[in-house]
């Protein structure tokens, strides 16, 4: 699976929980662009607003890690991300304290993610200018 395939899987993620969201404005009849209201309203809102917040540092991390370390890496990792925000994302409608889990794997991948996208950018630097290849 390649890279370009886990971000529009991603995009199409992002979607889902938006219509989450919708429906749950439906249930408790809040109409746009109101954003308050019962509090498992406020959570399904939360919980999406964290995930679009995260959506760039996480586009930015999978492809650096899959343009100058692996793409197999990148699009593994990219895949246990969406888990993880899926997690993340029902343990946070049901309650605050329950996002926990999904929220430090998401972190946790985000770090694995960003460290092998910078070590393919130095690998990248020392073989270009200093013709070590690692």
């Amino acid at each position: 699976m390649h890279v370009n395939h886990i971000n529009r899987c991603h995009c199409l993620h992002s979607g889902y929980l938006a219509r989450l969201v919708g429906r749950s404005r439906m249930t408790h009849n809040i109409m746009p662009p109101v954003v308050s209201g019962p509090p498992e309203f406020e959570r399904t809102f939360r919980a999406h607003q964290n995930c679009v917040e995260f959506y760039p540092l996480f586009l930015v991390s999978l492809w650096t890690c899959g343009m100058f370390f692996s793409e197999v890496a990148a699009a593994t990792a990219g895949l246990v991300y969406m888990v993880a925000r899926q997690m993340y994302f029902n343990g946070y409608v049901t309650s605050a304290k329950k996002r926990l889990p999904g929220f430090i794997l998401a972190l946790v991948v985000l770090g694995i993610l960003s460290l092998l996208g910078w070590i393919g950018v130095l690998r990248g630097i020392l073989y270009k200018y200093f013709h070590i290849q690692l």
